[in-house]
């Protein structure tokens, strides 16, 4: 096992990567490809349209892989709140171990895994809320910097100066989330401190993931600045593809005289979202995607991807060794060849 960090340690896993838990993206034929890889596959719990729902995902799962694999539970704002307590319960009473957990407020739910002996992994994108994490006992903690996907927070901090003060303030393990794609983004997570990486869009744009082949690539073809930070009017900025809904979205947020949020609500319709992984058309909703897609150009196996990451992120850490000697002869200034 070439890694031996905090993660791969008390995951059970080989390889330091995180896939992360995506609304409509995490079942069990991504999941289980990323575990059988040897990352750690996450299946997203609302995904399912029930707690019994994600029961029977849950031991689909288990019929695909035998590595360990987690579930995801985020907690969202919601004129009307799925029941979570229902769904933690799904998770616990099917032996699940490791649950990711997000969003606001997740006291309760943490307490409840901490209690079933889960390993917790919550995502942050401040320092102040990941400290209010470490107070409730969460084992890691998954920093979201700026570039992530999704959810970026109000504060627009990039992973090089987040993960760098997760260092010096948390004394908890932590996992860098927002940018990552390749080997080399692995090992300087793990020089800057981190146990390891969690990825979504990557691992959107693989053959196991389940979504229209039109969608990957669209995201194949992007560049990094083809992304589209919307809601910010109503703080919940939220970092999404850019298509002709986001524009539409953006210009209804800078122009609207009322600032109400109904505007905009059909247009960011999470359902709509769906519709675009089932029918391929990229513009027909709205849909998160990272910075990231700036790095991707292939459409890659789980098992093609993790290992060529692996063997990246060795490559990457053994040539940062080597700039470095503590042989006394060589500590001498080098002559200048200028």
């Amino acid at each position: 096992m070439p890694f031996n960090t905090t993660l791969t340690r008390a995951l059970g896993i080989r390889v330091p990567v995180v896939q992360g838990g995506m609304q409509w993206v995490g079942y069990a034929e991504l999941a289980s490809a990323v575990s059988n890889a040897g990352g750690l596959g996450i299946l997203t719990g609302l995904t399912q349209p029930s707690p019994a729902d994600l029961r029977k995902e849950i031991q689909r799962c288990k019929t695909m892989t035998k590595n360990p694999f987690a579930v995801n539970l985020t907690l969202l704002p919601s004129i009307n709140p799925p029941d979570y307590a229902a769904y933690a319960d799904a998770i616990i009473t099917s032996g699940i171990r490791i649950v990711e957990t997000a969003g606001s407020s997740p006291g309760a739910l943490i307490k409840k895994f901490k209690e079933a002996g889960c390993v917790i992994l919550h995502k942050c994108t401040t320092i102040r809320h990941a400290k209010s994490a470490v107070k409730l006992g969460v084992d890691f903690l998954s920093i979201d910097g700026f570039e992530c996907a999704g959810h970026v927070g109000e504060t627009d901090i990039t992973n090089f100066i987040l993960l760098s003060r997760a260092r010096q303030d948390l004394g908890v393990p932590f996992i860098a989330s927002g940018g990552f794609a390749d080997g080399q983004g692995l090992a300087a997570a793990l020089n800057l401190g981190a146990c390891g990486t969690n990825m979504g869009t990557r691992f959107m744009c693989t053959v196991e993931a389940p979504i229209h082949s039109s969608v990957k690539d669209a995201i194949v073809q992007a560049q990094e600045t083809d992304t589209e930070l919307v809601l910010r009017r109503w703080q919940n900025t939220t970092r999404l593809f850019k298509n002709k809904v986001t524009e539409e979205v953006t210009k209804i947020e800078r122009e609207s005289t009322t600032g109400k949020f109904e505007e905009v609500q059909p247009l960011v319709s999470g359902q709509r979202g769906r519709q675009v992984f089932l029918n391929g058309d990229k513009d027909y909703g709205v849909w998160t995607a990272g910075q990231v897609i700036g790095l991707i150009h292939d459409i890659p196996t789980c098992d093609t991807l993790v290992n060529r990451i692996e063997r990246e992120a060795v490559d990457a850490l053994r040539k940062n060794n080597a700039l470095y000697t503590d042989d006394e002869d060589e500590k001498t200034m080098p002559r200048s060849k200028l």
